[in-house]
């Protein structure tokens, strides 16, 4: 079993527009393609982990997620870069569309996405990273027994100073350190050793 990098999307892989309810409104930043390039490169499988709340809440449909990870996969391959799965949950339980209104066992930061492509693509989580920007994204990690890791990109500065008190195994300026923290490491054979406290 191979270890993975798994990408929060809005904030971390793209910019968070809020509720990204229209193709127009995508952007990459700006390191990205080179980024999950050099990922690519290392032979790490790169996967998106996303909270997609706005179909339960009615903004958009699953049909549009799956337009907008197309868009993505498009521009990532422009620039000779892949993600090589996509998992969103859908669900909220605040939501009003059904049957998406309801609570679930995929929903960041429980387990159920992480699982199901450790499954899919035969992954090692122990062994795997999870970068994002907000404190769900690094209690998924703990929960699932991987490294995780904070970007101040997204909410990851704001996240930063509300929950000063809270830890992970690493917090960086972007997706483009995160991934040089991580080639590093595997690179020197360290063992990531985190403060387990979940921040959740």
């Amino acid at each position: 079993m191979r270890p993975a990098v798994f990408l929060d999307r809005d904030g971390t892989l793209i910019e968070d527009v809020g509720y990204l309810d229209a193709i127009e409104r995508l952007v990459l930043f700006p390191w990205t393609v080179d980024t999950v390039r050099a990922l690519n490169r290392a032979g790490l499988p790169v996967v998106v982990i996303t909270n997609q709340s706005g179909v339960a809440r009615g903004y958009f449909t699953e049909q549009f997620v799956d337009d907008t990870h197309r868009e993505i996969a498009a521009r990532l391959a422009a620039g000779g870069a892949r993600i090589d799965a996509y998992y969103h949950c859908p669900h909220h339980p605040d939501g009003h569309v059904s049957p998406y209104a309801r609570d679930c066992d995929c929903r960041k930061p429980a387990c159920g996405l992480i699982d199901r492509a450790a499954r899919d693509l035969n992954l090692d989580v122990s062994r795997s990273f999870v970068v994002g920007d907000k404190w769900i994204d690094v209690g998924l990690a703990r929960a699932a027994g991987a490294h995780g890791i904070l970007v101040r990109t997204g909410t990851g500065a704001a996240e930063i100073r509300r929950r000063p008190d809270l830890t992970a195994d690493a917090i960086v300026d972007n997706l483009a350190a995160a991934a040089s923290w991580i080639l590093e490491r595997l690179r020197s054979g360290d063992r990531v050793i985190g403060d387990r406290r979940s921040p959740i």
